[in-house]
């Protein structure tokens, strides 16, 4: 230890070294003691989806907690709650059916009860198969089905042996040369089908990964068709899907479920971090009505809780986090499609990106859009083009900067791009 760390009572990640600290934040930026200004680039660890300071959500995390800051979830539930569960169902399109609101892992454990409360139990089934490298937590149970090597290796003989892992689909490095996206997925389910196998396929209770790999490999996502291959040989097997969304759900991913971008949907899905986008501590469990059902007609109860289950100012976070996400998108998330390569990149618009019907052309929105633009408090130039569908309806707009743009421009056009668009759907 130095002078310094001595002098803490703190106990930080490194005995040896105290971090630079944080006295405020605002917006994208951190705040030091020191004066310093950080650009959060990384939004603390993939976390803080509204940034620092909003003040929209800490004026409804301060009115919950006048109105009620705690309450034991075993005795009492809150409307809190209820909506923010709400709020997340209904985001899935009733793919999944209800919502665990917890502070830490449950996953594993509600895969495991599921197939104890089938009328006929299938009590063999004790073991994971998830994904080497991987990363999904440090609670034990999590970090038994992780396979990172470094993380687990101090504590690997308190871990469960009942986990075993298969490939990860890392394209970059594990896709072969001379194989075609399609055979590259069929080699993968053939390792995962051969695990099955291997282990006994009635031992399985569940397979586990990350839609778009976060910690472990560094935002890597799979390629089409992927996760369809692999629920295919969960569900030949009788196994569950858990799709980890800790990091790269809530929208990180660009929609605010990971698997809705891959066609398929998991038995259990885990979400945390964008959530409540560290304005409090909370992760949630998304799960299938299949499970919910045989829950509910075997012993009707889930066998975990925690003392800060469904926490009420946690919950409150969590729902004016998601509520300022979806009024944003309400605004923008009309940009039916974005395309392009290099510096040549085009937005369509849409009225209903489920239909893809476009906009009345008497709205005149493209043009529109490049009007806002070119108004004195904006001052960027936008490409509007109408005509998209049919000759007659549909918006799109073009950028096309200079070749020489640099990389802080390009950031100024993205911004300034967001304004006029927020601005722009507002007035509709």
């Amino acid at each position: 230890m130095t002078n310094e760390t001595k002098a803490s009572a703190l106990l930080h990640r490194n005995t040896r070294f105290i971090p630079k600290k944080a006295i405020g934040g605002k917006g994208c930026y951190i705040f030091l003691e020191d004066g310093t200004k950080f650009l959060d680039a990384t939004g603390g660890a993939a976390v803080s989806c509204l940034g620092h300071g909003n003040e929209q959500v800490a004026q409804i995390i301060k009115d919950q907690m006048d109105q009620i800051s705690y309450c034991h979830s075993a005795f009492f539930s809150t409307q809190v709650a209820e909506d923010l569960a709400k709020l997340l169902v209904d985001s899935t399109e009733g793919k999944l059916s209800k919502v665990f609101i917890t502070s830490s892992e449950a996953a594993l454990k509600l895969a495991r009860q599921f197939f104890l409360e089938l009328p006929t139990p299938q009590t063999e089934r004790t073991r994971f198969i998830a994904r080497l490298p991987s990363y999904h937590g440090t609670t034990l149970g999590a970090l038994s089905v992780g396979g990172h090597v470094q993380r687990r290796e101090p504590f690997e003989p308190l871990l469960s042996k009942n986990v075993s892992h298969v490939s990860p689909c890392y394209a970059y490095r594990g896709k072969r040369d001379s194989e075609s996206n399609a055979e590259y997925v069929a080699r993968l389910s053939a390792e995962l089908d051969a695990e099955f196998q291997r282990v006994g396929p009635e031992t399985v209770c569940a397979f586990i990964a990350e839609p778009v790999v976060g910690a472990a490999l560094g935002c890597v996502p799979a390629v089409p068709g992927y996760f369809r291959a692999m629920k295919a040989v969960c569900e030949k097997h009788g196994a569950l899907l858990i799709l980890d969304e800790i990091m790269s759900g809530m929208g990180r991913s660009g929609t605010l479920h990971a698997w809705e971008q891959e066609d398929v949907v998991p038995d259990i899905q885990t979400i945390a971090k964008g959530l409540g986008g560290g304005y409090a501590p909370v992760s949630a469990v998304l799960i299938n009505d299949s499970i919910v059902q045989t829950m509910d007609k075997g012993t009707g109860q889930f066998r975990h809780g925690q003392t800060y289950q469904g926490h009420p100012v946690s919950c409150a976070a969590a729902f004016a986090v998601q509520k300022t996400i979806q009024e944003h998108d309400s605004r923008v998330i009309l940009t039916g499609d974005i395309r392009g390569k290099g510096l040549f990149w085009g937005l369509e618009f849409v009225k209903d990106k489920a239909t893809k019907e476009p906009f009345d052309p008497k709205d005149r929105l493209s043009y529109r859009i490049q009007e806002k633009g070119l108004e004195p408090e904006h001052g960027v130039s936008l490409y509007g083009c109408s005509g998209t569908v049919d000759g007659v309806k549909g918006d799109h707009l073009m950028l096309a900067p200079p070749n020489i743009v640099s990389e802080e421009e390009i950031d100024i056009i993205v911004a300034t791009l967001g304004n006029v668009l927020k601005e722009v759907f507002a007035s509709l």
